[in-house]
This record gives structure tokens, sequence and C-alpha cells, in this order.
């Protein structure tokens, strides 16, 4: 994990002119619109319109040009995944948990030593027992994956995960990220860990888990590991 700048809670009045953007179009290009389409579309003040862009812009949820009878605006990656957030947690609840399993095979690799910083911090140690039931080992397995996984790599972040939320310390701001549960070789508990901001591609997984677990495997690099990431997870309610 690695430290990012805090954008704040996201409120459900917030959300839903997000939304509003998603259904002109704007995860996918920039749409021009006015505050006062946006606001007949939401059914509130045109000042409450240009005040909820004003903060979604500031949020780095989405991205905005202002121009003569309207604005250009883009949702940003960050507010593609907020949407997605609230979907993943619409459709645990609402359908109940999704039976899918992905299955990793990796080969351990030596990392930037980064992973035991991160966790020693006692905010994401705090978050990660309270919502995952385990102290992690102070440590990330980092696994290269072959080729013909990263599409499913991909699929993993749309799957039900539980959320780590960034914090600030009197140094520095830490970056957030989502939790995955899975089974290690078919023995251990653990999760597979995606940053909101990390110096890795999807061609990487970085597990976490209450052991060493190059010890409990006598692991070296270049040795391959099984790492199923399990698809019945409830995303946890969120305050916003």
């Amino acid at each position: 994990m690695s430290p990012s700048a805090s954008r704040g809670k996201l409120k459900p009045v917030l959300w839903f002119t997000l939304y509003e953007l998603l259904r002109l179009g704007a995860t996918d290009y920039s749409v021009r619109v006015s505050t006062t389409e946006l606001s007949e579309r939401m059914e509130r003040s045109q000042q409450s319109a240009s005040r909820h862009l004003r903060l979604l812009e500031r949020m780095g949820l989405v991205a905005r040009n202002i121009e003569p009878g309207g604005s250009l605006i883009k949702v940003t990656k960050n507010g593609r995944r907020a949407l997605e957030e609230v979907y993943l947690s619409l459709r645990g609840r609402l359908e109940g948990p999704s039976e899918e399993v992905l299955v990793f095979e990796g080969v351990v690799f030596s990392g930037m030593n980064q992973g035991a910083y991160y966790l020693s911090q006692g905010d994401y140690r705090d978050q990660i027992l309270e919502k995952l039931g385990f102290d992690p080992y102070l440590g990330t397995l980092n696994l290269r994956l072959r080729e013909a996984d990263l599409e499913q790599r991909r699929r993993l972040e749309r799957l039900p995960a539980v959320v780590l939320d960034g914090f600030k310390s009197r140094e520095r701001a830490f970056g957030g990220g989502k939790c995955y549960p899975a089974i290690v070789n078919g023995e251990v508990e653990g999760a597979v860990v995606v940053a909101d901001r990390t110096s890795y591609d999807v061609s990487v997984l970085e597990v976490i888990a209450p052991v060493n677990l190059r010890e409990r495997f006598s692991l070296r690099d270049g040795d391959s590991v099984r790492v199923e990431v399990l698809g019945s997870v409830l995303v946890p309610s969120r305050e916003d």
C-alpha cells in the first residue's frame, strides 16, 4: 500500500449526483452538461447542482472543464470506483453472496519490502482485525501472475470487497484499499490486498495472512503458490 491524499467521505447526495453523470455517459467519455440541466435531472436547485460538482471535483471523482453554456465533465477512475463500491454492496445484500471463486497460480518474488511498514500502522492492523478477523503478519507475499490470469485479475476487482479506509498520521497520509478473502495453498486463510495507489500493475497479487507465508510453506523466489479468492463476501456497511 502507498500513501494517498484523502478523498473524504462520499455523502449519499453526492453519490446520486455521480450516478446522474453515469446515466449521462460521463464514465465513458466527457459529456457537456449545464448546472441547469443537471439540477432538473436531480430535482434540486441549480446552486445545489453547482456545489455538488465543485465538491466532486475537489474530491477527485470528476474532471471538469468549464466552458460557455456548460461544462465538459468526465467521471474519473476514483469516481467510477465509488460507483462500483455502492453497486457491489447493493448487489451483495439484495442478491446474496456470489458463488464465484477465482483461482490464481502465482510465482513468488521479492518486493520492495514496504508491506511490513504499511501493515505495522495501527489503523491498518485494527481494520484488518475488525473486518477480516485476523492480525496480519507484518509483510506481504508478492506473486507474479501468468499472462493467462491477467483478465481474471481484472475481474477480481469487480467482486465484493472488504474496504480499508485511508487515514492520516502526524507525518503523512495513507491511502485506502480493498481486501478479498482468500485461501493460500488450500490451507491458510488470508486475503489479497489491492491498494488504491500502488507501484504494482495487474500482473501482481499482494497477499496477507496471520502467518509468515514464506516460512509456512518454505517458499523461495520462483516457487509457485495457489491462491483461491472467495466471491462470497458481503461488503461491510460504511458510514457516508
